[in-house]
């Protein structure tokens, strides 16, 4: 049986469980990281060295980081549809998800999400928070020109592009920041929110990480 090591709160989890979802994959969940601990067990730390969630257990192959997992699941048990045999197909979705871990994410997750809400009030830089309000801003309006003339972010049909970025749009969209008009890209949000593992897996509380700098 495969096993998901990691919190449920963690959006590189999610990713993860998201997919497995998707592909009505059986496994076992093994809560790890944050008040669960075990990282720095041996256990783990033969599977993972660098001690971090999440971490996908497939037999005898362990696989981490969280798009390095999800392109193992996709061509392992999702080929049909989410790792499709054309070169120029599948580097569209590549594309978009390198681009949500070098552009987006970086922004988002440190530069909104740790430092203002993970951050208690006394110690926000808010410097550093409106110049990356600014740029998810940018990012949001460069997605909404993409939207407009496509259902999903590497063409007409659901794929792993949509897991990496759509698992943080929840969050982004959940949090009292500023954004600008972009219709587009709420109709994909929107779309995202119908699926049932979305709803499921990504679609939870994360008030538990509020002011939180150590989890």
């Amino acid at each position: 049986m495969l096993k998901i090591w990691g919190r449920r709160n963690s959006f590189n989890v999610q990713k993860v469980l998201w997919l497995a979802g998707e592909l009505g994959l059986v496994y076992e969940h093994i809560p790890a990281g944050g008040d669960f601990g075990r990282l720095n067990e041996a256990e783990f730390r033969d599977l993972n060295p660098h001690g971090r969630v999440p971490l996908l257990q497939d037999g005898n192959i362990a696989v981490w980081e969280s798009h390095a997992i999800l392109r193992y699941l996709g061509a392992k048990y999702g080929a049909d549809n989410f790792w499709p045999d054309d070169p120029a197909v599948r580097s569209q979705i590549d594309a978009w998800m390198d681009w949500t871990e070098t552009a987006f994410q970086p922004n988002f997750v440190n530069g909104i999400f740790w430092a203002y809400y993970r951050t208690p009030e006394a110690k926000r830089d808010w410097t550093l928070i409106r110049k990356n309000i600014r740029r998810c801003a940018e990012h949001l309006r460069l997605l909404d020109g993409i939207f407009a003339g496509r259902t999903y972010l590497a063409g007409e049909t659901f794929s792993l592009a949509d897991i990496a970025l759509g698992t943080l749009f929840y969050r982004y969209f959940q949090l009292d920041v500023e954004r600008p008009s972009a219709p587009y890209a709420e109709a994909w949000y929107h779309r995202l929110e119908e699926r049932s593992a979305y709803r499921e897996h990504v679609m939870t509380p994360f008030d538990d990480l509020y002011g939180r700098l150590a989890y």
